[in-house]
């Protein structure tokens, strides 16, 4: 089973890193980390991670794995990456995104009339590419699984795990990473954050996506 997931400058590294701790480990696994320039990438918060193929290196996979990130819309001004998306998608059993990589799939024109979710702060945006959004940790539509904010991507890849291997090995995983959250504070969501806090969050964030 090959596993392709999309790299590029800016991106977020636990939309991806989250999503490869589990897929990863699926029975046959190769995975492969693909970029429009294979070399380091350097993620939004520093991190630096490491893309070996380029787009023209990998032309099918069993699952494509898109993450989100700030600079996200950047890629609608690449073209050539959206068209490889697009012809990516064709070949797929299950083409995911997490966070604002749905954003991307959205600019590919992979997501019209399709039930879809993102990160809070931009889900309206998904209607801009003709999907409906869906306030949803992880929302399944046909062959396309897209997941919330950052963290979502683990409850995405143990969902998408039980699909492709069963529930039985899924759950083997997430014991095996001791995926039990327990956070300190119940302010995951906007339904739980006082208002102070979430307009001060709403504002940087969008502030740091207009920026890019």
């Amino acid at each position: 089973m090959e596993i392709v997931f999309l790299f590029y400058q800016g991106m977020t590294a636990l939309d991806a890193v989250g999503p490869y701790e589990i897929l990863s480990r699926l029975p046959g696994a190769i995975v492969k980390r693909v970029a429009a320039h294979p070399g380091p990438i350097q993620t939004d918060s520093g991190l630096v991670l490491t893309a070996e193929h380029s787009l023209t290196d990998v032309m099918r996979a069993d699952v494509l794995v898109i993450p989100g990130g700030g600079r996200a819309t950047t890629l609608r001004e690449s073209p050539e990456t959206l068209a490889w998306v697009r012809a990516m998608h064709a070949t797929t059993t299950w083409t995911v995104s997490v966070c604002t990589g749905s954003l991307i799939l959205g600019a590919a024109g992979l997501l019209k009339g399709v039930r879809a979710t993102t990160h809070w702060i931009v889900l309206d945006r998904l209607r801009s590419w003709g999907a409906e959004p869906v306030s949803e940790r992880v929302v399944e539509d046909g062959k396309i699984m897209t997941g919330a904010g950052v963290s979502a991507g683990i409850d995405l890849a143990l969902t998408l795990v039980a699909k492709i291997a069963g529930q039985g090995f899924a759950q083997g995983l997430q014991l095996g990473i001791e995926y039990d959250p327990a956070p300190p504070f119940d302010v995951g969501s906007p339904e739980k954050a006082a208002p102070a806090i979430l307009e001060a969050m709403r504002t940087r964030m969008l502030a740091s996506l207009e920026s890019e």
